[in-house]
């Protein structure tokens, strides 16, 4: 594995990132093409499988295709576990973006108490309908309780359920474009590898993914508050993938994040605008990652840039 000041030393290989991104584009936006013509994001198994496998795949496609066609080799995978290295930014992954999202929660409360729901019934509801369509009476649960399992569940089996499309993901943007970009230095590589896989999302987002259609200036504010989202997340799992020099880190974030983003749609009510929160991928939801995303990019090596 190359240290970050070998990358640093390489000239800017514009050829294989054209390709790459080409191709991740492509793929990807193929995909979305497919769904939209099916209906858009509709609950069902197709829709399912393509964002899944084809979509959220596409990122990880594009790394092998690029390296055949380009007869790169199979150097610097970011593959290669060494868990001696890595155990801190593992447990910043594994940890940080469920901490984070509480972070966002709470702040989105405390600005907006209005749309704080303290007798969880969005919860109760779930709950009425699971019972219903078993057959079975109401569970005398806590609506709390089933908080709190959701939230563990997230936080620990979340990551390892998800592994496969967040791979599809990591193995692509931070483990291939982003070393290709390390010649600009890391903050900008940090940053345009976000910005990317933030438009990268733009098919799906316009579909609906993440913020719905029912808010002002909907698609178009949702495009750029994914921006907004991706580059503070990506600046985190770019860094952890630097400093651990392996890719495993951010797969395991991006699981907890994937499995954890929901949970503020359990405490809320009324109509809250989802440009900002109280999910993170909202401006207030993920007030979080964005002061970590500047921590990092506030310590990070001046000589390096």
């Amino acid at each position: 594995m190359k240290g970050r000041g070998d990358i640093l030393t390489h000239q800017l290989d514009q050829k294989r990132i054209l390709i790459y991104i080409a191709w991740a584009f492509g793929i990807a936006w193929a995909g979305g093409l497919v769904i939209f013509l099916a209906g858009g994001l509709a609950n069902d198994l197709l829709t399912g499988l393509i964002l899944t496998l084809v979509y959220m795949g596409a990122p990880a496609i594009a790394h092998v295709l690029t390296r055949l066609l380009t007869r790169e080799g199979w150097q610097d995978l970011y593959l290669r576990p060494n868990l001696r290295r890595e155990g801190p930014y593992w447990v910043a992954c594994w940890l940080g973006p469920g901490l984070l999202t509480l972070v966002g929660l709470v702040v989105y409360f405390l600005l907006f108490p209005r749309h704080y729901d303290p007798t969880l019934s969005q919860v109760r509801e779930l709950m009425a309908a699971t019972a219903a369509q078993a057959g079975q009476p109401l569970p005398e649960v806590n609506p709390w309780t089933v908080v709190a399992v959701q939230t563990v569940q997230a936080m620990l089996i979340a990551p390892l359920l998800n592994a496969i499309p967040t791979f599809g993901e990591e193995f692509g943007w931070r483990a291939y474009l982003q070393p290709k970009l390390m010649p600009l230095g890391e903050r900008r590589a940090l940053l345009l590898s976000g910005l990317i896989w933030g438009v990268w999302h733009w098919p799906v987002v316009a579909m609906g993914h993440n913020y719905g259609l029912d808010y002002p200036g909907a698609p178009w504010l949702g495009l750029l508050m994914t921006l907004w989202f991706t580059l503070t997340v990506g600046v985190f799992f770019g860094w952890a993938v630097l400093r651990a020099g392996s890719v495993w880190p951010a797969v395991i974030g991006h699981g907890v994040l994937n499995g954890i983003a929901a949970l503020g749609a359990l405490l809320v009510q009324g109509d809250p605008n989802p440009l900002l929160g109280p999910m993170p991928v909202g401006l207030i939801g993920s007030i979080g990652f964005a002061v970590v995303a500047l921590l990092i990019l506030w310590r990070l090596d001046a000589a390096s840039e």
